[in-house]
């Protein structure tokens, strides 16, 4: 018997290439809006996170001090009127943390919003002072 080969190049074929484009086409178009606008909630989640953190240390320090931080550099930092018995650092760095975008978190004492404690919050993502972004130690009005 004789073998006949056939002669065919391996390979995938221009029709196999385009079905394999079209499809990976439609699945970014049903998950890809999904995805965006991620990055920004876990930016915002992280940063409530770290504000809570924040919190704990002040909470840490009028516990030892008697008082809340006249500054959040007060946390890292003893000052000549806390020294006695300031027992810090009250952060894990020698620095007070920035937000997720990459700016301070504000502080305020006596507050504003808690007039008998302090006000602490983060600009958010829209970096403007006193808008719905805003993430806060306090409960926005409505």
């Amino acid at each position: 018997m004789i073998s006949r080969r056939r002669n065919r190049r391996s390979g995938f074929t221009f029709l196999e290439i385009m079905l394999v484009v079209v499809i990976i086409g439609i699945l970014v178009a049903l998950v890809g809006p999904k995805l965006v606008g991620r990055t920004q909630q876990a930016r915002v989640t992280a940063s409530t996170a770290q504000l809570s953190s924040i919190n704990q240390s002040i909470k840490s320090f009028e516990m030892d001090t008697g008082g809340f931080p006249k500054t959040l550099k007060d946390l890292v930092e003893s000052s000549s009127e806390n020294e006695k018995d300031w027992r810090g650092p009250y952060m894990d760095s020698d620095a007070i943390p920035k937000d997720s975008w990459g700016e301070e978190y504000d502080y305020k004492f006596p507050g504003n919003n808690n007039r008998k404690g302090y006000d602490l919050w983060s600009k958010g993502p829209d970096k403007q002072a006193d808008t719905e972004d805003d993430i806060t130690n306090w409960t926005k009005k409505e």
